[in-house]
């Protein structure tokens, strides 16, 4: 027995070993994740395989999301033409608030082929039972299809409200799809939604699993969360479909979220990004180029956005480069909400500066965790950030999920990444970047709003805090590289 015991130790010792080289020598990654991982590996020795194995392996990015049609929609010819005017001084912008940012839209131009749109008409929902409300009235008004896409899909009383809806539209002839992540969404399968399938609708799970109840790709998952109705009607934001997303949860109580409901012509990359994910990952046959799918869209308002999606498939880390690039930019004030906040050395240094620089930085983090490591790691981050003279704000009336920034009443972003290594690196996401006076000012002002609703982490109070604290926040920033 004790032979098998140094055998056993002897061999996943030798192991590691091999993956430190591997780590080091092969995958090239950051070398703070790096270290991180040879922690795991050689503390836990009996399972730190396994656990690399579930959430260290790099993901391969070749041809990962392709779709032939994407010529098509002028998205290339749109692009050169934007590039070119903004580097000749000749492009048309509609209002000065978005020729002042004419370098962030460049910027999301040439790192992701984010074209700008100006004609939007954007409305913004910060409560659950207001924005499924919406989205289930444009459901059925729905006449030709149905793009709808969510990391979490739970089929209880509001997925199964949605579901009847869907049901309803697909025996109408509306074209319905549907697809959700088989790690978000755990323990939904394709087949629980038989009756939407036999209806003629679609149904598609993210890399789902290899075996029942297995799925080695823990990491890489799809966290975004969109949904597109005939090409014309688009939403994209935090809350993902489920009772506790209206407040129905007795852990976590009121959901406060962000959501944008879209029409304009934003609506084209919006629909983009969708087919992109659904080819990617469906194994039925692939959706082709359709003008059904890209209606000519009249003028709905005059805001401008990108729409900006980001992954482990990209060489850059595009929506993290635009919050970036939105603190670089402030004067006045940075208004930051998210429910974890686990950023790298880049990001804390910009905002650090930006205090420094007499920048009003407020940062609005959660009063309860939803994962123990992350909320100890979010807490601790926020804490190097008071020395500087950050405002921090500890939300009271529930849970906060909102991922959303603004900057000095005229830019603002809204969408799925959380200020983690997870959504910068690991997850796919995708955020909806504002150019408009009037809505960036509406964000601000629910931001102020729900300041109302926290308490104000000050200085003092977070060098009071408890020996246990303490000990907790430096185990969870130990672990911060692979949160």
């Amino acid at each position: 027995m004790a032979s098998l015991i140094t055998v056993t130790l002897t061999s996943t010792f030798i192991l590691n070993i091999f993956l430190a080289i591997a780590l080091i020598f092969l995958e090239r990654r950051d070398p703070t994740a790096t270290w991180a991982w040879i922690l795991v590996l050689f503390f836990v020795p009996l399972f730190g395989f396994i656990i690399y194995l579930l959430f260290g392996r790099k993901l391969r990015r070749k041809h990962l999301f392709r779709w032939e049609g994407k010529n098509r929609i002028g998205i290339e010819t749109l692009l050169d033409y934007q590039m070119e005017a903004i580097e000749q001084g000749t492009f048309d912008f509609r209002l000065d608030d978005t020729a002042h940012y004419k370098d962030k839209i460049y910027l999301h131009l040439r790192n992701n082929h984010a074209v700008l749109t100006q004609d939007n008409d954007v409305q913004v929902f910060n409560d659950g039972v207001a924005k499924f409300d919406a989205l289930l009235k444009d459901l059925e008004n729905a006449k030709d299809h149905i793009h709808f896409q969510y990391y979490i899909l739970r089929l209880d009383s509001l997925g199964t409200r949605i579901l009847d809806v869907l049901i309803k539209k697909a025996k109408q002839g509306v074209k319905v799809r549907v697809l959700f992540d088989d790690i978000g969404s755990r323990g939904l399968r394709v087949k629980h939604l038989k009756e939407l399938i036999d209806c003629g609708g679609e149904v598609a799970a993210f890399f789902p699993a290899i075996l029942p109840l297995i799925n080695p790709r823990l990491n890489y998952r799809n966290h975004r969360k969109i949904v597109v109705i005939d090409g014309r009607v688009g939403y994209v934001g935090g809350f993902n479909v489920g009772d506790e997303y209206l407040g129905l949860d007795k852990k976590f109580g009121y959901w406060r979220d962000t959501h944008l409901r879209i029409e304009g012509s934003a609506l084209h990359p919006l629909q983009t990004r969708f087919i992109l994910d659904w080819n990617q990952a469906t194994e039925m046959e692939d959706i082709e180029y359709a003008e059904r799918y890209f209606p000519a869209i009249p003028r709905k308002g005059t805001v401008g956005l990108q729409i900006v999606s980001s992954g482990p498939d990209a060489e850059w880390e595009q929506i993290k480069d635009g919050y970036l690039k939105m603190i670089f930019l402030a004067k006045d004030y940075i208004y930051i909400q998210t429910p974890y906040f686990i950023p790298d050395v880049s990001f804390l240094d910009a905002l650090r500066i930006a205090c420094l620089s007499g920048v009003d930085v407020r940062i609005m983090i959660p009063n309860k965790p939803d994962h123990m490591f992350v909320y100890w790691a979010t807490y601790s981050n926020v804490g190097k950030l008071l020395r500087a003279g950050a405002k921090v704000y500890i939300y009271e009336n529930g849970f906060i999920h909102s991922k959303q920034i603004v900057v000095d009443d005229e830019l603002s972003t809204v969408g799925t990444a959380n200020i983690d290594v997870r959504s910068f690196k690991l997850n796919f996401e995708i955020n909806a970047f504002i150019y408009d006076r009037e809505k960036s000012h509406e964000l601000a002002e629910l931001f102020e709003q729900d300041m109302q609703l926290s308490t104000e982490l000050t200085y003092e109070m977070y060098l009071n805090r408890t020996r246990w604290i303490k000990i907790k926040e430096s185990v969870s920033r130990l672990l911060s590289p692979i949160l």
